[in-house]
């Protein structure tokens, strides 16, 4: 089973830059993520944009759509920041794209922080979710996965949950 992951930014892709005293984006970490974690099967990885989910704009989702759109790989993953994952997910899921199956994912915490980052699980669940959901649109986040249309990012507990 052929999965594809398009890389968009967010948090799990920020590295630390020590003189500036900010967070910022080099390049991708999810070939190093993938090599450590010794995930077998054909996956490939597009990097589209390095961008902070909070300064995207519709233009940026509706390429993210496209891109999903064309694969040629039914089994899709987005890497994605946070704050604005549930909007680019309604993006795509508009498209009513058939026969996909589209995970979104990504970390509270960058993955260059090392062990206290949720990025290499929530990655890890991304690609399990990936494998056995139905075509839809999806957030995989904490362990769990959500209908991109019943899910909410709660920023008072760094948690995505079902809406009420």
């Amino acid at each position: 089973m052929a999965i594809r992951i398009f890389v968009t930014g967010g948090t799990l892709d920020k590295d630390y830059d020590a003189l500036a005293g900010e967070l910022g984006f080099g390049e991708t970490h999810l070939v190093s993520m993938l090599e450590q974690a010794r995930v077998s099967g054909r996956i490939t990885v597009t990097s589209l944009l390095m961008k902070d989910s909070l300064d995207m704009n519709n233009t940026d989702r509706s390429m993210i759509a496209d891109a999903v759109e064309a694969a040629s790989e039914d089994r899709i993953i987005v890497i994605h920041g946070t704050d604005t994952m549930v909007k680019s997910g309604l993006t795509i899921q508009r498209r009513k794209i058939p026969r996909k199956t589209i995970i979104l994912t990504g970390a509270m915490v960058p993955y260059s922080f090392g062990v206290t980052s949720d990025a290499q699980f929530n990655l890890g669940t991304a690609i399990a979710f990936a494998k056995v959901l139905a075509e839809g649109t999806y957030i995989a986040m904490n362990g769990q996965s959500f209908s991109v249309d019943d899910v909410h990012k709660d920023k008072h507990i760094g948690r995505f949950e079902a809406n009420a």
